[in-house]
């Protein structure tokens, strides 16, 4: 599993744009939704991997985004296993457009038990009512 990669590529469109998404008021990649492909390129690579009723779930990031991409231009996220201790799988990111590099950086996510991880989550929202 370790030095294992995937990549997901995304259009900016609209949906992802700082300004859209009010992170900023700019028409240019949002960096939540940098982290959002990196953070997807990760997940889609720990799945293949794990049995059959596990998930993960991400519990750190920590990037850098270097460089604007303005809406139109497409973005390709990556994400590399660099280690595992236990549940715990961390990950180097990075992101980069036509013309290089936006974003680099590390992710970390856990292996749990679907159902188990989903009912303990659900528990809170009874508990708020």
């Amino acid at each position: 599993m370790i030095e294992k990669t995937n990549t997901v590529t995304f259009l900016v469109d609209e949906d992802r744009l700082a300004c859209t998404v009010k992170s900023g008021s700019l028409r240019v990649l949002a960096t939540p939704m940098m982290i959002a492909g990196m953070e997807q390129a990760a997940c889609e690579l720990l799945q293949q991997f794990l049995d059959e009723g596990q998930t993960s779930v991400g519990t750190a990031m920590q990037v850098e985004h270097v460089a604007a991409t303005p809406c139109g231009m497409e973005v390709t996220a990556q994400a590399k296993i660099v280690s595992q201790d236990g549940r715990q799988v961390n990950f180097e990111v990075s992101a980069w457009d036509r013309d290089g590099e936006i974003g680099h950086g590390v992710h970390t996510r856990f292996i749990v038990d679907a159902e188990r991880f989903q009912k303990k989550a659900d528990r809170k929202l009874g508990e708020a009512k």
